[in-house]
Parts: C-alpha cells; structure tokens; sequence
C-alpha cells in the first residue's frame, strides 16, 4: 500500500477515488510502566514509556486505515493524516485517515 500526506502520488496516475478511510488505537500503559513514567518528570529528559506507546498506538491506527482501504480495493492513500487526543488519564487515541485511491 502507497500511503503519501499529498495529494497526488509522484510518477503515478489516480485512476479511481475509493473515499475515505480512517483507523484508530487508544492505547495505554501499565501501572508500572506509568509509575516509572511518572518518576521521570521529576528528574526530566524523555519519557521513553509514552514514546514506546504512542509508536505502537500510530502502527497500529495505520495498519487499521491500510486494512479499510484494502476493504474498497484501494492501492494507495493520499493526504495522509496522524491526529491525537487524551481520552483519558494515562490514555490517548491515535487516528490514522486520509482517502482511498487506485494509482496506476
């Protein structure tokens, strides 16, 4: 799957728009994990907890909008956006959209 934040794909020709497609994650942390998180304000520097968790909250909202673009027989998405929220304490979302087209 092509998946580009433009418009247009380079050096391929949109023959079919699919429409759009979207996937989302919320993920959270352990106790542990955010207990160690935590500890880590205080001192400063990265919080590599909600690194770890943000990244796998973005793979798994782009696999999720791959699969919906699959779904309509799509081959590529264009104008790709990452867009997240708090939903909760110690809790984000990550939704993945953009629109399903067929290149050539």
């Amino acid at each position: 799957m092509i998946i580009v934040t433009i418009d247009s794909v380079p050096g391929k020709e949109i023959k079919e728009l699919k429409g759009f497609v979207r996937g989302g994650c919320i993920q959270s942390k352990h106790i542990g994990k955010d207990i160690m998180a935590g500890l880590r304000t205080i001192v400063g520097g990265e919080i590599s907890e909600y690194t770890e968790m943000m990244d796998e909250a973005r793979q798994k909202a782009i696999g999720r909008m791959v699969d919906d673009a699959k779904s309509k027989g799509a081959n590529a998405i264009i104008g790709m956006k990452l867009q997240s929220s708090a939903v909760m304490q110690n809790a984000s979302e990550i939704i993945a959209y953009g629109t399903a087209v067929i290149v050539e």
